[in-house]
């Protein structure tokens, strides 16, 4: 079999992937003895397909599983996808809604098979896109996080806390989302800055501002803070009369250091039933609460005669009357505010108290090295001790500091699809309830109590996704056998026993606190060892106005599949990995998608020189035998680059790795090294080299390196089940190495020469040299020249930049010519300069044009200066001769 004149990724990337699946190339095998990486994914939502965003996070995981079976580990890169609890039921209620319908019409039963269905169906596009962009998890392990195991394993961990006391179910202000009614974790909160009208109202004595007039029916206190001056004649607890919305009101007064003292006139009302502010305060204050809007975002009858309108209805009314009573001072109307919405649902949340289940995250009594601690501790205490390192670790500042203001955890979610939690009600004939939380349905049936009901909530998608680096290492089969406890799965799960914890997690730095501290708060409970051993934040792929990849702005999202369609899988995941630091953003672009395709035609194109070139009967020899200075340089150069691309990839420095090895290959390899092997073939050589470029290109291009390894190594089996080999190089080899770099910087100040003055057909003299001797052919073929001879003395124009001497037979004009242009430039450049300088001078334009303006122009001049100071280096080398 030979390469196609072409590579055709449509063609070879389907067939190679299925090669390496018929060959279980990603399966993991705990069974052998080997040191072992492990790495768990983080399951994509099953909301639909896989956006081009999410190929970052997949092909950093893919590199670092490849590259490890490169080292000869036994990988398991386990993959799986979420049943995204809150984002799939609200997709679900959309669709029911354009149906004219709601979940309540068509029962839990229908509207559960029905998500069942739609993300059976999603699921499978996106396994397919995955595979499709090369990502080569271990599929025999496939997990879900709505399957059976995983709900035993939730189950276990809600009825071990709930032992503890960690779970407890409680009155506390939450995330109301009043349009999927149902509570919202603060990590899926987001805000969005608006403008609305502020009024400032007339309170009594007192002026208050507020954005929302609908929520002062339950305004029964008056906070001040205590250290305001203008109000220490009013007392705490005082109680003043005064008229209000819908007529008199008796108002406490309350002394708390919350209140802002320079926000409006330092006087504020509270609702503590619709505010966590509000809330805290009455809180400390041991304050009553009441509530003004119902669950479904509509005025209760405290609100009178607005009562059961909407807030969007009620708002305008409240303010004709207090306009009319006289009682708005005046009013903002470009006002600027952050608005808190459920990412999920994008409906304005309307925080509420509700009875809910919550983890305690400050109760101590978890026993963790022998020291009862609270989650809150222990989150702190395996990242400061380094038990995890987070990557890079700039991010451990946003990490602590979300842990130390870490509130108690809402867990229970009033929606349909998810993980039932696992409590029962029931009444006896008396009306007491009994409670009962477990594994599975009680049984029991005595006479005297109704049914078991179980509670209709369901839990935060959280919740099981923090089991994941556990949960999934678990024997399904095991699981299943309840007559085992917890610690039995565990200990007789091979998987679990092998692979955990695993060595890293790779995450986006958005997700710190929605996923990496739960998993931590979980999985040192459940286990008593840490999920990871590092964690490896990347940054957001960005859309090209440099905002973020939503589905919400549908004209930001880049369909991959479109991308390795037209440029191949490669081309995408090696655009995408191009400039790529840990934990920095970047945007998304097509140009290097581009670029990357272009070097996997390059790699296509070399090797099909050295297939052209080699007699088949020759092999790889794998001793990097030499026959010439220029060979010796390659072993040193390829023993270099090996080196430094594996200490790179240890270190996760992916885009510089890549970027190594394609300067490498591009200029190194194909521009030097095959150039003056065309003069003197050495076979072995081109083959052994190739091979040890195709290993350390392979983490990255998987098809286009498999594709013509299949070719011209088919004898040596996969190249994804290959592993890295020495390059052992003779110390004598460093020397000539050196040496040959010496006539590379001849060649290259030649070329350069000869293209600025636009001269052919000139010979190069030079004094007597070994080397130039030795190399002469290649110094004619690669600096282009008619002839490279040896002189006593030379004449011309001479090399400067080289040990050697050297001439070069340039007509005179030719570089007299250049240098009139050059001096031309040069005063241009000095009327440009002369020009910004004079306008920086002047105090008149500092002081009014604007600042981004004065900014553009000392970075002109500043570029200008550095391109002056290049010209007149280049003029003083081209006059010295």
């Amino acid at each position: 079999m030979k390469l196609d004149k072409n590579y055709n990724a449509n063609q070879f990337e389907p067939l190679i992937y299925a090669l390496w699946e018929k060959n279980l190339v990603f399966k993991a095998k705990p069974e052998i003895k080997k040191e072992r990486f492990s790495m768990i994914m983080p399951p994509p939502n099953e909301t639909g397909t896989l956006g081009v965003h999410h190929v970052l996070f997949l092909t950093i995981q893919d590199i670092l599983a490849r590259y490890n079976r490169l080292n000869n580990k036994d990988v398991l890169w386990l993959p799986g996808t979420d049943h995204a609890a809150l984002a799939v039921n609200a997709l679900i209620e959309k669709q029911l809604s354009t149906e004219g319908l709601s979940k309540h019409d068509i029962g839990r039963q229908a509207f559960l098979e029905r998500t069942q269905e739609f993300v059976a169906n999603s699921r499978g596009n996106m396994l397919n896109q995955m595979r499709s962009i090369g990502a080569g998890p271990d599929w025999t392990r496939l997990r879900y996080t709505l399957e059976d195991t995983s709900v035993r394993v939730v189950n276990e961990t809600f009825l071990a806390m709930y032992q503890k006391e960690l779970i407890y179910r409680g009155d506390r202000i939450v995330n109301w989302d009043p349009v999927l009614e149902t509570t919202v974790s603060d990590d899926e909160v987001t805000y969005r800055e608006e403008q609305a009208t502020l009024y400032y109202l007339q309170l009594g004595p007192f002026e208050i501002a507020t954005v929302r007039p609908e929520t002062k029916f339950g305004d029964k206190y008056i906070v001040i803070n205590p250290k305001d001056q203008r109000y220490k004649d009013y007392r705490e607890g005082q109680v003043i009369e005064v008229d209000w919305i819908n007529g008199q009101t008796r108002l406490t007064i309350i002394k708390d250091e919350a209140v802002d003292l320079n926000f409006g006139s330092g006087v504020m009302t509270i609702t503590p039933w619709h505010s966590l502010i509000d809330y805290e305060i009455a809180k400390r204050h041991d304050l009553t609460y009441e509530q003004v809007i119902d669950f479904h975002g509509k005025l209760l009858p405290i609100a009178a005669e607005f009562a059961g309108q909407t807030i969007a209805q009620a708002r305008p009314k409240i303010i004709e009357k207090l306009r009319s009573k006289k009682l708005i001072i005046r009013e903002d109307k470009n006002y600027k505010h952050q608005v808190a919405v459920n990412s999920r649902s994008d409906a304005v949340i309307e925080p509420q108290i509700r009875l809910q289940w919550f983890v305690d995250v400050n109760k101590k009594v978890i026993d963790w090295h022998h020291q009862l601690l609270s989650f809150k501790e222990v989150l702190q205490t395996v990242v400061r001790d380094h038990e995890i390192d987070i990557i890079p670790k700039r991010f451990e500042k946003t990490y602590f500091n979300w842990v130390d203001n870490l509130r108690d955890w809402c867990i229970s979610r009033q929606i349909w699809w998810g993980h039932r939690i696992p409590v029962w009600y029931r009444t006896d004939m008396d009306q007491k309830q009994e409670i009962y939380v477990g594994l599975q349905p009680p049984i029991d049936d005595r006479e005297g109590y109704n049914e078991w009901q179980q509670d209709p909530d369901t839990l935060d998608t959280w919740f099981s996704s923090a089991l994941w680096t556990f949960s999934t290492l678990i024997d399904p089969a095991l699981a299943e056998n309840y007559q085992l406890d917890f610690q039995d799965l565990l200990n007789k799960s091979q998987d679990f026993i092998t692979y955990h914890p695993t060595s890293i997690l790779v995450t986006g730095w958005d997700i710190i606190f929605f996923w990496v501290a739960r998993m931590i708060l979980a999985t040192t409970f459940m286990t008593g060892q840490v999920p990871f051993k590092s964690v490896y934040l990347h940054g957001l792929v960005r859309s090209s106005d440099g905002k973020k990849m939503s589905k919400s702005r549908p004209e930001s999202l880049v369909d991959p599949l479109d991308v390795v369609k037209q440029y191949g899988a490669d081309a995408l995941r090696m655009g995408i990995i191009m400039g790529v630091s840990p934990g920095n953003d970047l945007i998304y672009s097509e140009e290097r998608v581009r670029s990357s395709r272009n070097f996997c035609n390059k790699l296509w194109n070399i090797s099909r020189f050295i297939e052209n070139v080699s007699d088949d009967t020759i092999q790889p020899d794998h001793q990097f035998k030499t026959k010439n200075l220029v060979d010796r340089w390659l072993v040193v150069r390829l023993n270099q680059v090996q080196t430094t691309v594996l200490d790179y990839l240890d270190h996760y420095r992916f885009a510089e790795a890549y970027d190594l090895i394609y300067k490498f290959v591009w200029n190194d390899y194909a521009d030097w090294y095959i150039e003056t092997a065309k003069l003197n073939l050495n076979q072995a050589l081109l083959k052994d080299s190739l091979r040890i470029i195709l290993k350390l290109i392979h983490p990255f291009m998987p098809f286009v390196s498999e594709s013509i390894w299949q070719v011209l190594f088919e004898n040596q089996g996969l190249l994804a089940q290959q592993v890295f080999e020495p390059i052992k190089i003779n110390q004598d080899y460093l020397a000539d190495a050196k040496q040959f770099n010496q006539v590379r910087s001849l060649i290259i100040e030649a070329r350069e020469v000869l293209q600025k003055t636009d001269s052919q057909g000139v010979t190069m003299y030079y004094k007597k040299s070994a080397i130039i001797n030795e190399l002469n052919p290649i110094i004619k073929r690669l600096a282009k020249l008619k002839d490279c001879v040896e002189v006593d003395d030379g004449e011309g124009w001479r090399l400067i930049n080289t040990k050697f001497d050297c001439w070069l037979d340039i007509d005179p004009a030719s570089i007299k010519k250049h240098l009139v242009s050059l001096k031309n430039q040069f005063d241009q450049y000095q009327q440009d300069i002369e020009k910004l300088q004079s306008r920086l001078d002047n105090a008149n334009y500092i002081s009014k044009a604007p600042r981004q303006l004065v900014d553009q122009t000392k970075s002109q001049l500043q570029e200008l200066l550095s391109k002056r100071e290049d010209l007149k280096q280049e003029i003083t080398r081209f006059s010295r001769n």
